[in-house]
């Protein structure tokens, strides 16, 4: 596990500041971060709360970061603004500032944004969370929007953790969003053009769609913990966030966590993961997983 060191992250005073209740006063600590993403009404309608409908309901989210011990709670701004004031300073706030729905196809994905810097600023928040669309036709406009947020993140000293997914008919035509190639490019773009944290999928490998991958990825197969490893070396040095995906087993979660840590990443970002269980089965895998962070050992100071 790599964890943040903020002595030598080359970021602003005010940045550090923010950081540090993200990665060393919340959650488990020693510059590492577990977030709990509720953004999915947006993203993806109710549909991912019929599992759990007690999630559908944002105190339920925030209880179980608090009681549960998340580094911080990821919510859209209608969301934080109605639900975030009975938490202010026990739960730590990353804004969401750009979403979509997912009934247009994602052919053409652009992520508009619906809140400002200025409002992170406002409700509090320790960061902003943006979705970048790494390869998609709209990413002249994507690239000019996030270039007046990263502007605004220097200005106000907030910390930028860029959601790098990649997305488009030309990344459907070279192997799919969840191939190596288009996380590994994902991740280098957003550290190429200026995120603090960044968050990504695991890759996956298909056998049919290997031949659509541009060399040498084309023949590059390898284990979860070194698909890993290899795009959190492609951030250079931008400290890497894990997702959790779709919903897992436990088990299957457990080992998920454990190789994203042992990969070199800093944290994990697990939504559906957690809110669609029940409440007391919510509470203990992410305990569990809280538990793991503090006791992997670390693979030094990388950032």
């Amino acid at each position: 596990m790599a964890r943040v060191n903020l002595n030598t992250l080359p970021i602003s005073t005010g940045k550090k500041a923010r950081l540090h209740r993200i990665l060393y006063e919340h959650g488990p600590g020693n510059g590492t971060a577990l977030l709990l993403p509720i953004d999915h009404g947006l993203e993806h309608g109710p549909i991912d709360f019929l599992d759990n409908p007690d999630a559908l309901n944002p105190e339920w989210e925030l209880r179980l970061a608090k009681e549960a011990g998340y580094s911080g709670i990821v919510f859209q701004i209608g969301i934080a603004e109605k639900y975030m004031r009975d938490f202010a300073g026990e739960v730590p706030l990353i804004l969401k500032l750009n979403g979509r729905t997912n009934v247009p196809s994602e052919e053409y994905a652009l992520s508009p944004l619906n809140a400002t810097v200025e409002d992170a600023v406002r409700l509090g928040a320790d960061a902003v969370g943006y979705t970048l669309y790494v390869g998609s036709p709209l990413q002249a406009d994507d690239l000019a929007q996030f270039r007046r947020v990263r502007s605004d993140c220097d200005r106000y000293a907030m910390p930028l953790i860029v959601w790098a997914y990649p997305r488009g008919k030309a990344i459907e035509e070279k192997g799919g969003r969840d191939s190596l190639y288009a996380i590994d490019y994902a991740a280098r773009a957003a550290a190429e053009l200026g995120a603090d944290m960044v968050k990504v999928n695991v890759p996956k490998f298909e056998d049919a769609r290997m031949g659509q991958l541009p060399k040498p990825y084309s023949n590059m197969r390898m284990s979860m913990t070194d698909a890993i490893a290899k795009v959190v070396q492609s951030a250079s040095g931008v400290p890497v966030l894990i997702s959790g995906g779709s919903k897992l087993g436990d088990e299957d979660l457990l080992n998920r966590a454990r190789a994203s840590l042992e990969s070199g990443a800093c944290g994990l970002i697990f939504g559906r993961n957690i809110f669609q269980r029940p409440y007391p089965q919510a509470l203990e895998i992410s305990r569990r997983i809280a538990e793991m962070m503090r006791q992997t050992k670390s693979e030094g100071t990388a950032f």
